[in-house]
């Protein structure tokens, strides 16, 4: 009669892994996950260090082919007259709507935004990141800058790139 009142458990459960065993193999993981993630991140940062460098290239170059284009005016100008104050829906006008500079704005890979801070001719350039901007643009000098404070992993400031 003692088959009857036995329990018998099915193979697999012979086999499991005790709760030690399991706190464990959590413990590996965790510290696994501590060295691999970092090296992660690195790369994560390199690539968007690399996609900004490209991104203000394009942008430099669509600036430099539309001011070679139009007898020497840069984008942002109402009616190529530097004259004007230079506005944003100007320069994105001119470079987005013909299609022949660029086919949409970047994105500052940094902080996701692709809007412009527009400095004026009588304005001088700032000497920082202006929050709430992906990009920095003077039509008067042609410079244009990525707005991001920090440096990359060779010490140089993202906002001189």
């Amino acid at each position: 009669m003692r088959g009857q009142n036995e329990m018998k458990f099915p193979e697999f459960a012979k086999k499991s892994f005790s709760l030690v065993e399991l706190i464990i193999l959590a413990a590996i993981l965790g510290i696994m996950a501590a060295v691999v993630v970092p090296f992660f991140q690195s790369q994560s940062t390199q690539a968007k260090e690399a996609v900004a460098r490209d991104h203000l290239r394009i942008l430099r170059s669509a600036v430099e082919l539309y001011t070679v284009q139009h007898r020497g005016i840069p984008p942002g100008y109402e009616g190529d007259n530097p004259i004007n104050t230079p506005s944003n829906t100007v320069f994105l006008t001119q470079m987005l709507d013909s299609g022949d500079y660029l086919k949409k704005m970047p994105v500052n890979p940094f902080n996701s935004k692709d809007n412009i801070r527009m400095v004026g001719n009588s304005e001088s350039f700032p000497e920082s990141p202006v929050e709430g901007y992906g990009w920095i643009y003077q039509p008067a000098t042609m410079t244009i800058r990525l707005s991001w404070s920090g440096t990359d992993s060779d010490g140089i400031r993202y906002f001189d790139y």
